[in-house]
């Protein structure tokens, strides 16, 4: 059996996080929570709001689940993993708890070095080099990315500037070669990430919406890669960005 024979959409899981977790969430869990994976950001919210833990989940450390009031709207945010293959157990952990809608914003590699360090990119679809996607969905090369038009609209209303545009998404960090990435750029791709393809899969199998944006930092193209800002980025960049996640989670 392939790669993509893989998605069995007739038989229910064996491993369900009912079984092997105790998730009993303090008070009332938030409808709208917000993915996102730097420990930085943490640190900015500890000082810009009050907050509450309303959940832990496990995945090799714990990981805390914070809620917090944002233009009178209950939002809980946590850290999630680096890939797709975490950052899908996480999200099902979350829809599992009671999230409805759900932000999942980071930091992505450009395909085109026009677009400057920080610009804002909204994903229309995404390709699938990666494997979660293939047990969420049947085969194809993309998934769409629905939610993206809402998530425009905010964007709009908050005068924030962006592309919108086709994302790759792959689980090899140290495999994206040259003639790969010149194959996406091709086929319309503008940035690289590492979890999309596989949020965008779970979301649409679970019927729960998942909205994303990114924001530019290294660059792929050119003569060689270049890291430009990251690991770079002051603490100001991270709590201007979780600003925005906060004004677009208070919207959705």
């Amino acid at each position: 059996m392939s790669l993509f024979d893989t998605f069995d959409p007739d038989s229910e899981e064996i491993v369900k996080f009912e079984y092997q977790r105790s998730f009993h969430p303090t008070g009332d869990f938030p409808e709208t929570v917000i993915m996102t994976f730097k420990d930085k950001t943490f640190w900015a919210l500890e000082n810009l709001c009050p907050t509450e833990v309303v959940a832990t989940l496990r995945e090799g450390r714990d990981v805390p689940i914070y809620k917090l009031d944002w233009n009178g709207r209950s939002i809980g945010i946590f850290q999630t993993l680096i890939g797709g293959a975490g950052t899908a157990g996480l999200l099902e952990e979350a829809l599992a708890m009671g999230a409805k809608k759900v932000l999942l914003y980071g930091s992505c590699g450009v395909l085109d070095s026009a677009l400057a360090a920080g610009r804002f990119i909204l994903p229309i679809q995404a390709y699938r080099d990666e494997g979660v996607s293939y047990h969420y969905m049947p085969v194809g090369d993309y998934v769409d990315i629905p939610t993206s038009e809402r998530l425009g609209e905010i964007f709009d209303e908050l005068h924030l500037p962006y592309v919108k545009g086709r994302v790759w998404t792959t689980d090899a960090f140290y495999r994206e070669t040259r003639n790969n990435m010149e194959k996406r750029k091709a086929d319309g791709c503008i940035a690289v990430d590492m979890e999309c393809a596989s949020a965008m899969a779970v979301s649409q199998f679970r019927g729960v919406p998942v909205y994303q944006f990114l924001y530019a930092e290294d660059s792929l193209d050119g003569g060689a890669w270049d890291p430009r800002t990251m690991g770079k980025a002051p603490a100001s960049g991270y709590e201007k960005h979780l600003r925005i996640a906060l004004e677009v989670a208070s919207r959705l």
